[in-house]
């Protein structure tokens, strides 16, 4: 096998919850040119529908679907929708999420369900509407789900984000044992830090500051710097045996700071 044909996703399907943002948008384009067909699946669907159309142009098929990551029901739609225009789904990225630097005593319970709801109940969902799906085929697939360096030790001030993403890795290695004699395989990204719509306004210049201090290479990530570690994980040769697995792209953050 060819390293061109290790890292091939042709005649794959990826969903993409949560597909309409910078890093997950990126990620959606990383499938397609790689080689797979693409259903972006976002509330917003306007956001939704220019990504599906960056893939057009890369000259692979790409729908927008609107829904609601925290709905089952608008779930089990998008996954109907997928099956119709492709007839299959392989891979499932769970990238929905939101982020909050309210300060713990005033933390109010609307914003904690509200994120709950967003970042953990949206994988909780996806991973059974899309991993029934997968683990009743006859082909497996394989679950991408994205976490964050604050999922471990504390290492920021966003809260209620981090309980969400050490949720996040219960499931993925949950899932892992759960699915691996079916051929699905669950693994995340651990991302560290990486300035899109949900996090830029935290970016104050004391925490900005802070962060590059805790690593070692200097700056923030770029979206596309996300691409290679998705690609791996979906890909069925280049990452056959690997499940269960929370894969670091932090610049190095994390091993500075625990």
């Amino acid at each position: 096998m060819t390293q061109d044909n290790l890292f091939s996703l042709d005649g794959q399907v990826a969903v993409v919850v949560g597909g309409g943002g910078v890093l997950a948008g990126a990620m959606s384009s990383g499938f397609a040119e790689a080689g797979a067909d693409v259903a972006i699946v976002d509330l917003n669907l306007e956001n939704a529908e220019a990504r599906a159309a960056s893939i057009r142009g890369l000259g692979r098929r790409a729908i927008a679907i609107q829904a609601n990551a925290a709905s089952k029901a608008d779930l089990a739609r998008a996954l109907e929708t997928t099956l119709a225009e492709f007839g299959r789904v392989d891979i499932l990225l769970n990238a929905a999420g939101i982020n909050s630097g309210t300060p713990f005593f005033e933390i109010t319970e609307e914003e904690w369900q509200r994120i709950l709801d967003v970042n953990l109940k949206s994988v909780f969902l996806a991973c059974q509407v899309f991993g029934k799906a997968m683990v009743e085929s006859s082909r497996g697939g394989s679950i991408i789900n994205i976490s964050s360096a604050s999922s471990g030790p504390p290492l920021s001030k966003v809260f209620t984000y981090s309980i969400t993403k050490a949720g996040v890795d219960q499931i993925t290695q949950f899932l892992a044992r759960e699915w691996a004699t079916s051929g699905v395989r669950v693994n995340a990204i651990r991302p560290g830090f990486f300035p899109a719509e949900q996090n830029r306004k935290l970016l104050t210049p004391e925490r900005t500051a802070s962060i590059l201090g805790h690593t070692p290479m200097g700056r923030f990530g770029e979206a596309s710097e996300l691409v290679g570690a998705a690609v791996y994980l979906a890909s069925k040769s280049a990452s056959s045996f690997v499940t269960g697995s929370i894969l670091r792209v932090d610049g190095g953050f994390l091993a500075m700071t625990i």
